[in-house]
């Protein structure tokens, strides 16, 4: 009985000194609940802190010592317009302004490109991405700062591209603390030509980049408006051209030779039957032919005739198999028509560029970024545009969002479409441009690729 009541005691006495202990502890039994207080606090802390950066950075985007260097720079390039792969001045320009910078850079990259980092120099890697070539285009619009290059013009916006993402250096810069990784700044030469991306991309632009941005500015949507969509945004293009090879003669006496122009002919017709007889129509395709050469004189049946067109798809699955349907058609009609012909997709002049199509993930981080800058009203799901453009390469090797950014206003005769002789920018839209740049990196950094949909 002894031994029972010593077992009991020491049993309560070791239960009583449990709970005193735990008691001690947590005295409002509330322990578990403080910590998730605690967490909570810093997640809007967190939270505060995004909402902060990105309020500073659309600040200084907008500081007048900013808006106006950016202008500066712009109008420079767009003074001395430079081809593809000529872009020698524009590059040295860039570099002259990332020296003042403090940012470290590579060049030369694919020939005049540029390449710059700045942050952390870990992972993650974002790449930001402008262009810089000009168009073998004679200026129309006279202004203080036209091309004083005869023949050649920034027609398409590159000029200010360059610019906005200096600005967006600039930013960042000032930011380079709370960046948490690494930002890659690519200032690439040749997109018009089709080459310049790829070049880069050869040279290692994209090891070790997790994510890319690009912008390009449009007449279609007024200034401050900004517009994108997921998958599937702009066309691949592809060039094509055919060699119809027959057997020369007298046009009086065709029997004695095989028609090459008879052929080409029957090929162009056969070509359109393509799209319209082939295509489902809600799967928007264009094959075009634009060229036809063939013959000296009005009376000779000549050796050979020769065309080139052009051929337009969204999906990789669609714009591989119109490419087949053309030679086979060329092939087959020349066939029909005794003649041998080569077809080539090939040209350097105007290489195949896949279709863009952006990451569904990234363009909703991107469409967010911009709905923080421009609002809400001022963000628009775009519809499909049949144009090319060679920031697709980038997208075929990692995720990535292209982005239109508007700058369309009547009053000072922004209204004309890229290539135009009359083209104009609307410079307001520079903070903007640099902005969305700016967040995008700084966001993305912020939350990494693991944590991109929480972003707020």
């Amino acid at each position: 009985m002894d031994k029972w009541v010593v077992r009991s005691s020491i049993f309560l006495l070791f239960v009583a000194m449990s709970l005193a202990f735990r008691f001690s502890l947590n005295p409002d039994g509330k322990h578990f609940d403080s910590l998730l207080t605690c967490l909570n606090n810093n997640n809007n802390n967190n939270i505060s802190s995004s909402s902060y950066l990105k309020e500073r950075i659309v600040e200084l985007a907008n500081d007048p010592h900013t808006v106006d260097w950016m202008k500066k720079i712009r109008r420079q390039i767009h003074e001395n317009p430079e081809l593809a792969f000529e872009e020698f001045e524009t590059s040295k320009l860039i570099r002259q302004q990332l020296d003042q910078m403090g940012i470290a850079y590579r060049w030369p990259v694919a020939r005049t490109g540029v390449v710059a980092t700045l942050g952390s120099g870990s992972s993650p890697y974002v790449a930001l991405r402008a262009d810089m070539d000009a168009l073998p285009i004679q200026e129309m619009v006279e202004w203080e700062h036209k091309s004083k290059v005869d023949g050649k013009m920034h027609a398409c916006g590159h000029d200010a591209h360059a610019a906005m993402l200096l600005g967006a250096a600039r930013i960042l810069k000032q930011l380079q603390d709370t960046l948490q990784g690494t930002v890659v700044l690519i200032f690439q030469p040749a997109e018009e030509q089709g080459q310049g991306g790829k070049d880069m991309i050869a040279e290692g632009v994209l090891d070790n980049v997790d994510a890319i941005f690009g912008l390009h500015t449009v007449h279609r949507y007024p200034t401050g408006v900004v517009a994108s969509r997921p998958g599937e945004f702009l066309a691949g293009c592809g060039s094509f051209k055919a060699k119809i090879i027959g057997k020369g003669g007298h046009a009086a006496i065709p029997q004695d030779s095989i028609d090459p122009i008879l052929a080409a002919s029957t090929a162009v017709i056969s070509l359109q039957n393509i799209v319209s007889r082939e295509i489902d129509p809600l799967d928007s395709q264009v094959v075009s032919v634009a060229m036809i050469h063939g013959g000296t004189a009005f009376n000779v049946i000549p050796d050979s005739a020769s065309i080139e067109g052009t051929f337009r798809a969204f999906s990789k699955k669609s714009f591989n198999a119109l490419r087949e349907r053309i030679k086979e058609v060329i092939e087959g009609q020349a066939a029909v028509h005794r003649c041998t012909c080569e077809v080539n997709f090939t040209g350097t002049e105007h290489p195949i560029i896949p279709p863009t199509v952006n990451d569904a993930r990234i363009y909703e981080h991107v469409r967010r970024v911009s709905i923080d800058i421009v609002g809400e009203g001022n963000v628009e799901i775009a519809p499909i545009f049949m144009g090319s453009e060679d920031f697709a390469f980038y997208l075929d090797k990692v995720p990535g969002s292209f982005l239109f950014l508007g700058m369309r206003n009547e009053k000072i005769g922004s209204i004309y479409h890229p290539h135009s002789p009359y083209y104009t920018i609307d410079e307001d839209v520079f903070p903007i441009g640099a902005s969305i740049y700016a967040v995008f990196a700084h966001s993305y950094l912020l939350n990494s690729t693991r944590n991109l949909n929480s972003y707020d």
